[in-house]
């Protein structure tokens, strides 16, 4: 990287010195009178091991330094000569009094609150130019049995014989893990979905190609998930299989347990998770 001056230090192992007293005081802070620590069996003074490992502070004392709460660029020693914060204050968190621009803007979102977005500066298109893709969703939807996730590995298949990284989201998968506190009654059915709507998101921004196959049959929570990316980057594929078909492969013995009274609302057109809205 240019700008940055180049330091080379010559610093004790922690084998190879003592300290005459403990490093950190009561506050937590360094105590740089504890540094004068004495090489053994060499011919390094004190002064010179405690000069190399004060080199980075003093480096960073003269050089630009962005706040990590506004983003405004200041330097060190423009702060202290003004008076306003202590060491702590400028290594850790500026005041607004003392920088003079306002604090960032606070959000509340669902049950959190006191939040604030950090924007980094690489952004999905940077990832997208690494891995020379498109980062989406491919979200199949359908009824057990209808071949969604046989059509997401065989898709996730031909895509990394392309060269294209993706990864599959499972219905049954992602509860084996993320979504295992969830049962199937309507409401965590709806978080189930929830959930893996952010997922999708989350690998959608990183650039990959994210299929999500799962029964997901309510149009309300899929156009939730849909919502959470720009437009065209999520795309639904239903797998249009008649339920007849689907309960004679029944490959998971679900259609079975049902029809035997094992598994309650499974064929509920308003309430089951098994049909497609």
């Amino acid at each position: 990287m240019t700008g940055i001056p180049s330091l080379q230090l010559n610093l004790c192992t922690p084998a190879d010195f003592y300290f005459s007293e403990p490093l950190y005081g009561k506050s937590g802070q360094l105590k740089l009178s504890a540094l004068n620590c004495k090489r053994r069996n060499s011919g390094v003074s004190g002064i010179e091991v405690k000069q190399s490992i004060l080199a980075p502070i003093k480096a960073m004392d003269s050089s630009k330094t962005t706040s990590p709460i506004n983003g405004n660029a200041g330097s060190f020693r423009e702060k202290q000569q003004s008076g306003c914060n202590s060491g702590d204050d400028l290594l850790t968190n500026e005041r607004d009094d003392c920088s003079g621009k306002s604090m960032p803007q606070m959000s509340s979102v669902g049950n959190s609150t006191n939040i604030v977005w950090h924007k980094c500066t690489v952004e999905k298109s940077d990832r997208q130019q690494l891995l020379g893709q498109k980062g989406c969703v491919i979200w199949i939807t359908g009824l057990s049995g209808s071949g969604k996730s046989t059509l997401a590995c065989a898709l996730s298949r031909g895509l990394h014989a392309r060269g294209k990284l993706t990864y599959v989201l499972d219905g049954d998968n992602v509860r084996h893990g993320l979504n295992s506190d969830l049962c199937f009654k309507a409401e965590d059915r709806a978080e189930n979905i929830r959930r893996i709507g952010e997922v999708s998101k989350l690998f959608a921004d990183a650039g990959v190609i994210c299929i999500a196959s799962l029964i997901s049959p309510y149009r309300k929570e899929r156009d939730a998930c849909r919502a959470l990316l720009p437009e065209g980057d999520f795309i639904e594929v239903f797998m249009d299989v008649p339920l007849q078909v689907c309960e004679m492969r029944d490959p998971k013995g679900l259609y079975n347990l049902a029809r035997a009274g094992k598994i309650k609302g499974n064929f509920n057109s308003k309430t089951d998770n098994c049909v497609r809205v």
